[in-house]
């Protein structure tokens, strides 16, 4: 939970800056103006621009915010006649100078010499996004390291061509965390760039599992000696990778496929089928020291790798039509853990910010500020504040926009 007592007086402002402290605000506007200030040095000067503020760069952010709760597909939406638009906010500041600071808009102006990093441009925002989410919350022992689903608008895809969707489905780099499965809190982003050089690259990734090994390596470097248990899909979930947690103090639980995962050192009878399949909830074991491999039958089989979980001990997969089906607890533990997680991508993902920009590195930013949002809520959610206001997702983030607008509506939504 938690790792300190916000007061009943919070704002969905106070949750918010646990992640982006006013600092990290200033950065943002000392580095847009100095990239402003260089842009127009090159490409002549720009008599429409003025340097840009702490409010005015909170304003900008809450705009782009307000995308996520109202899924307009384009910020500009906002000073329209149209459906999308939003006269209760559009006064604060006006289109063409919201448009000035997004032409502008950047977290690190100037490429360093050193620097060869793909990420240089957002790595600082970050870097400082994990020391808050490490320094705010405490996570269960149970997490899982997965791809969360980022919901698309329905309207949107609804409305559009398939030329549209697939030109849109076309992101540069791909997205993974470590989350706490109890409360959906999400400790580690790691983001990975489809233009890192050769075996690196999102392409390669895809196919090798050994680079998925080392997107898990990258999640789990700070989870070292904390008893830890780790849920993983089929393309993490590999013995070398298990063995080598274990070394570290971290304990595992993963799905396997003979297809997506890494099967080097696995006995190859567990992982063919038998010609007469058993009947359902039965399962063969074998096991190497601490290491479990389960084969479990229902209504096909599936396959568990673990060493966090005694194979002998028993628990139940609940189904609705079919009643209890016994199983090993790993395989129950399994089902519960990653089935919490699919609760949190149906509440959660409807909330990433609808602004899709062309640079990569900006695309990564408003996915961790969305994130950053939802990590906030789950603290409000566990803070004496919710008790006091008890706001939905949607009216927290209602209130966190009006607060970065600073529209001083303080008056409770129902």
């Amino acid at each position: 939970g938690p790792t300190r007592k916000m007061p009943s007086t919070a704002s969905a402002m106070d949750f918010f800056q646990l992640f982006v402290p006013d600092n990290v605000l200033k950065n943002m506007v000392v580095q847009t103006n100095m990239y402003a200030k260089k842009y127009q040095e090159r490409f002549g000067s720009d008599d429409a621009w003025i340097d840009v503020t702490l409010t005015e760069m909170k304003a900008f952010l809450g705009y782009m915010i307000s995308t996520s709760i109202h899924h307009c597909e384009s910020v500009l939406s906002i000073w329209s006649s149209g459906f999308y638009s939003n006269k209760s906010i559009a006064l604060i500041m006006t289109q063409s100078r919201f448009e000035k600071i997004l032409k502008y808009f950047h977290i690190v102006a100037f490429r360093s010499s050193q620097t060869t990093h793909g990420l240089y441009k957002i790595q600082p925002f970050l870097d400082s996004l994990q020391n808050g989410f490490d320094s705010a919350f405490r996570p269960s022992q149970t997490q899982v390291l997965h791809e969360p689903l980022i919901d698309e608008d329905p309207i949107f895809i609804a409305t559009c061509t398939e030329r549209e969707l697939r030109k849109r489905k076309k992101r540069k780099f791909s997205l993974w965390v470590r989350q706490c499965s109890s409360t959906g809190f999400i400790c580690q982003i790691y983001v990975h760039l489809k233009e890192g050089s050769g075996a690196d690259g999102l392409d390669a990734l895809k196919n090798k599992p050994q680079l998925h090994s080392m997107v898990a390596k990258s999640l789990c470097q700070n989870a070292s000696g904390k008893n830890y248990i780790i849920f993983t899909g089929p393309s993490i979930t590999s013995l070398n990778l298990f063995e080598e947690f274990e070394k570290q103090g971290i304990y595992c639980c993963g799905l396997l496929s003979a297809r997506k995962s890494d099967c080097t050192g696995l006995p190859p009878t567990m992982l063919n089928n038998p010609e007469t399949p058993p009947s359902r909830g039965q399962y063969r074991i074998k096991m190497k020291g601490n290491m479990s491999l389960i084969c479990w039958y229902n209504k096909g089989h599936f396959r568990f790798l673990t060493n966090a979980y005694s194979p002998v001990q028993q628990g139940v997969i609940i189904k609705r039509k079919s009643g209890e089906i016994p199983c090993p607890l790993a395989v129950e533990a399994f089902a519960a853990h990653l089935s919490y997680i699919c609760k949190y991508d149906d509440k959660y993902s409807k909330y990433f910010i609808s602004h899709k920009p062309n640079k990569t590195w900006q695309q990564v930013f408003w996915f961790a500020i969305s994130i950053a949002i939802n990590n906030a809520y789950i603290l409000y959610k566990m803070s004496e504040a919710y008790h006091v206001t008890r706001y939905s997702r949607a009216q927290f983030g209602e209130r966190l926009v009006k607060e970065l607008l600073g529209l001083e509506d303080t008056s409770p939504t129902h």
